[in-house]
């Protein structure tokens, strides 16, 4: 039509794109190829609230993998609120977690229970254990970096996974290691760090979540994770970048804060915002950029 509004043709083919996804398997894709690991890289351990979160939260993860052959861990804090979905949901984990190179750890047969900020306020004993649980499996992995919940990612469990690590860490007097607060339901409030990822890490990460079936047929947020990482080029390009400034040339980002927790005390690493090029497009040393 002679006055059609040129953006329509634009978001029809975002629509249709998002439709044709829904006929992608879910699972039972051909594995990426498997990468050796460097005992001198960073190891790196992500308490992920649920199964999925591993992945949604896995870019910078997946690139100190396959960049630097970083050891990556993850710890599922709870295999969810459902009973009847939590022996599937493990399955769903591991499978992921084999898929994309991710090592699996358990903080306890079944996970924990009720890890929310009502909890640690209404029932300190209960609460003591899970802190103590976490204490312990933060004492032998040891890692080098920690991915956590943000403490404003709005999910009542992500919130209090965020409580939970603060409060295992002040156990541990002369723990060492880098935080690295993700975001997915509630934006962090005060990046720091934008991370690039390549068309492939992204197919990459869509395909390790799709293995959680149960989750992404209730809700195919799988197929959405690539827009939602567009948007935090937008948005970084800005919060991490500084107001006012140009946005990146590139496609995919995801947004991290970085601190270091030392002595039980917590220092930001620099004074403003760093953005992590892919290797294919900026700098290649991903652990020399993350000091």
């Amino acid at each position: 039509m002679e006055n059609e509004n040129p953006y329509l043709h634009y978001v029809k083919k975002m629509a249709q794109t998002f439709r044709d996804g829904q006929s992608l398997p879910l699972g039972e894709i051909n594995k990426p190829k498997a990468v050796k690991i460097n005992k001198s890289a960073p190891k790196v351990l992500i308490l992920a609230p649920h199964p999925d979160d591993e992945c949604v939260m896995g870019a910078l993860p997946l690139r100190l993998l396959r960049e630097a052959g970083s050891e990556v861990i993850t710890l599922p804090i709870t295999l969810g609120s459902n009973p009847a979905r939590k022996v599937e949901r493990e399955k769903e984990l591991a499978l992921a977690c084999e898929w994309i190179g991710f090592k699996l750890q358990s903080i306890k047969e079944g996970g924990l229970e009720r890890i929310t900020p009502e909890s640690r306020e209404m029932d300190p004993f209960h609460w003591e254990k899970a802190v103590i649980a976490l204490r312990d499996s933060l004492d032998q992995i040891k890692p080098d970096m920690l991915f956590l919940p943000n403490a404003t990612d709005w999910n009542r469990t992500h919130l209090g996974v965020h409580l939970l690590t603060k409060d295992a860490l002040i156990q541990l007097d002369s723990f060492s290691t880098t935080l690295v607060e993700t975001e997915f339901w509630g934006q962090t409030q005060d990046p720091n760090l934008m991370v690039e990822s390549s068309m492939q890490e992204v197919a990459d990460l869509v395909a390790a979540l799709s293995h959680h079936r149960g989750e992404v047929e209730r809700n195919p947020f799988h197929l959405r994770l690539p827009a939602w990482m567009q948007d935090n080029v937008r948005r970084g390009a800005e919060v991490v970048g500084g107001q006012g400034g140009n946005a990146p040339d590139f496609d995919f980002a995801t947004l991290y804060k970085l601190s270091r927790w030392d002595q039980s005390k917590q220092y930001l690493l620099w004074n403003k915002g760093k953005v992590l090029f892919h290797k294919e497009t900026g700098e290649s040393k991903i652990v020399e950029q993350l000091s």
